[in-house]
């Protein structure tokens, strides 16, 4: 009893921790930039007493970018939770198994064929992406899981092996597409694979908050399935779990998160691969504080890195994938020694 009120006590430390540390890099982050505003005139402008310059510049371009991060952050590291979780793998990530390349050459095409339509710069195009890139991303989780399936059965080992080669392929694709653009649209395709959060108006903001306030909550639910698959699938039977069903619901959420957060955020790697190692380290592989926490952490870390990217080079930006690939690509290499 001590020990879980201990553990209790660990994990709500960590959620106000971590809700600090949002708070406190959203004021720096609004503060961030080429154009620097003075924190009282930050105050003065989110209470409606700024001058029209700097409303225009904290809030419609620099918060709903803030918030695109947040929600960015968290459903991909949750996405790489669930996968890790699912696969009892801690390579598993949505950017290595092909679930983000999916996604990125659906919107990719979408890019490429609709260019100067009606579905592509008209006002319904914001939630159409998402929805595009969701489709892209369920094509690839359905190519990797039934090529993984033996005797009727998902082998974690040829759903790891399977996704890399899914990603391989999509991203072949996505180069081919891309040549074929113009040079304006090939430069912005590129620039949106390397991870850059350039939904940052507020109508993005509502195209992906569904997604992210209805999936996280029901992979928090589905924790203690997850907890279970993360044993043994023999035991899972025995508890009289149906495990196959499971296994496709929890899937099913990851892709969609994924998926979702691609379409705004860009191909973003390996923040769910780093995220959840990182939570597990702090707090265990209870996926019931897991998933929350790996929430929280992964929105901390893609603001922070966002805001890095703003400050290195203004004017210019470095996209935010590759500041998060800077840091979760050594880590990777150390995960896959370390394994050896």
């Amino acid at each position: 009893m001590n020990i879980q009120l201990m553990n209790t006590r660990k994990f709500l430390g960590y959620i106000l921790l971590f809700l600090i540390l949002i708070i406190l890099l959203v004021l720096f982050s609004i503060n961030a930039g080429y154009i620097h505003i003075p924190l009282s005139d930050v105050y003065a402008t989110l209470s409606g007493n700024g001058t029209a310059a700097n409303e225009l510049t904290i809030l419609q371009f620099r918060l709903p970018r803030i918030v695109i991060a947040l929600l960015v952050g968290s459903g991909i590291a949750v996405s790489g939770a669930i996968l890790q979780g699912v696969t009892k793998n801690p390579i598993a990530d949505p950017g290595i198994l092909g679930i983000n390349a999916g996604a990125g050459l659906a919107v990719v095409l979408y890019m490429f064929f609709l260019q100067g339509s009606a579905f592509f710069s008209g006002p319904l195009s914001i939630f159409i992406m998402p929805i595009t890139a969701l489709i892209g991303a369920f094509s690839a989780a359905l190519f990797i899981y039934f090529f993984s399936m033996k005797n009727h059965a998902v082998t974690i080992s040829r759903l790891l092996l399977v996704g890399i080669g899914v990603n391989a392929a999509f991203n072949a694709g996505l180069i081919i597409f891309q040549m074929k653009m113009e040079p304006a649209d090939f430069t912005a395709a590129l620039v949106w694979i390397s991870g850059s959060i350039w939904g940052t108006n507020w109508t993005y903001v509502l195209a992906l908050c569904p997604w992210i306030f209805i999936f996280i909550p029901l992979a928090i639910y589905k924790s203690n399935y997850l907890n279970i698959l993360n044993i043994n699938d023999s035991i899972a039977i025995g508890l009289g779990m149906k495990v196959e069903r499971e296994r496709r619901l929890l899937l099913c959420i990851a892709v969609i998160l994924a998926g979702t957060c691609v379409a705004v955020g860009g191909g973003i790697s390996f923040l769910g691969l780093v995220i959840p190692q990182i939570v597990r380290r702090l707090i265990g592989a209870n996926h019931k504080r897991l998933l929350p926490l790996t929430a929280l952490a992964g929105a901390v870390f893609l603001l922070l890195a966002d805001t890095l990217g703003r400050m290195f080079m203004a004017p210019a930006e470095i996209p935010v994938g590759l500041i998060v690939s800077l840091i979760g690509a050594p880590y990777f290499m150390y995960l896959l020694i370390k394994g050896r």
